[in-house]
């Protein structure tokens, strides 16, 4: 019987394929990059209507006595007033109806003014033509 250095007859031999006991450090697991959602906050909606009523006005508001503009002016603060605390988006929205609202209401009360008022005082003035 020969002497082998570390052989314990009592300890069950590992096969041939068998990794090392200490393999080493391990590689680095690599996890999937985490993907982050951002959602944006809703947009206001009466910020979109001050917005379509402005753009209205302005095609054709001469013919609807400026209701279009007028609308578009108190929903573009109403709608400035949704978006003030950043939980509804559509400020730039509501400030385009605003402006929009506000340059071409100026001229359709002035015009329905004239047609009104010139209306009445035609109704009101007495004609002189001539009776045959």
């Amino acid at each position: 019987m020969s002497y082998h250095p570390g052989y314990d007859p009592h300890r069950p031999a590992l096969p041939a394929s068998a990794p090392p006991a200490s393999p080493g450090p391990y590689p680095p697991i690599a996890y999937p990059p985490a993907h982050i959602v951002v959602h944006a906050p809703p947009t206001s909606g009466l910020a979109v209507a001050s917005l379509v009523l402005g753009i209205l006005g302005v095609v054709g508001g001469w013919c609807l006595f400026g209701v279009p503009c007028l609308l578009a002016v108190v929903l573009g603060h109403v709608g400035l007033h949704d978006t003030r605390n950043d939980m509804k988006s559509g400020r730039g929205m509501a400030v385009a109806g605003l402006v929009l609202g506000y340059v071409f209401v100026a001229p359709m009360i002035m015009l329905t003014m004239m047609v009104f008022f010139g209306g009445l005082i035609g109704a009101a003035t007495p004609s002189t033509t001539p009776s045959p």
